[in-house]
Order: C-alpha cells, then sequence, then structure tokens
C-alpha cells in the first residue's frame, strides 16, 4: 500500500475554483493510477477521476467532466484535482485513492489505498 494525503479543501462560493493536491509515500508513485472520489453528506462514495500511472489517460464522471481536471507530476509523487465552475452539487469530502488501472477504474475495490480526505464546500 501507499499512504495518501490530501490538501487543498475549503470553501468557496459556486463559480469558483480550488486545487486540490495528494501527495504519495512509502511505494512507487508510478506504479498506480491515481483516482478520486468523493461522498457527500448521506451519500455513498463516488468515482469522480482517475489517471493512469503515466498520466497520458484520465477517465472521469459525467457529472465533473468539462470543468475538473486531473494530473499528476510523477517528479513529486503529488497528482491534482483542478476543479473549476464548482457548483453546490460539488460539496463533498474528497479522497485520492491509488490502485490499479483497468477496466473497473470507477469501482472501489479496484483502489487499496486511500486518503484520509478533504472537505470542499460550495456556497451558493
Amino acid at each position: 500500500q501507499v499512504h495518501l494525503v490530501e490538501s487543498g479543501g475549503g470553501l468557496v462560493q459556486a463559480g469558483g475554483s480550488l486545487r486540490l493536491s495528494c501527495i504519495a509515500s512509502g511505494r512507487t508513485f508510478t506504479n498506480y493510477a491515481m483516482g478520486w472520489f468523493r461522498q457527500a453528506p448521506g451519500k455513498e462514495r463516488e468515482f469522480v477521476t482517475v489517471i493512469s500511472w503515466s498520466g497520458n489517460n484520465a477517465y472521469y464522471a459525467d457529472s465533473v467532466k468539462g470543468r475538473f481536471t486531473i494530473s499528476r507530476d510523477n517528479a513529486k509523487n503529488t497528482v491534482y484535482l483542478q476543479m473549476n465552475s464548482l457548483k453546490p452539487e460539488d460539496t463533498a469530502v474528497y479522497y485520492c485513492a491509488a490502485g490499479g488501472w483497468g477496466l473497473y477504474y470507477y469501482r472501489e475495490p479496484n483502489y487499496d489505498s486511500w486518503g484520509q480526505g478533504t472537505q470542499v464546500t460550495v456556497s451558493s
């Protein structure tokens, strides 16, 4: 497993932007695809986006496509989530996760390491 720590969450007005970071340690970062999930109050955790180990491929949930961008810097063992045009429905705890790159990238069992989460609150 790899140890993950997220940062960058906070309170922002609708239409604003935030950039989340997740730094990894403990295992070879480039062995892993990196994903972001989120959990809103009273809801199940859901897939947001994933990026391949090389950074050349990514997938997004329909709800964030065109507004969020995932990227990674393998030299810094860090994955980023740039969130633009934020909406109140984006309010959630955001988690980064490390796992494999495969057919089930959107499912939680694909990931074996998780961060503690960072809160994002979007006010209307």
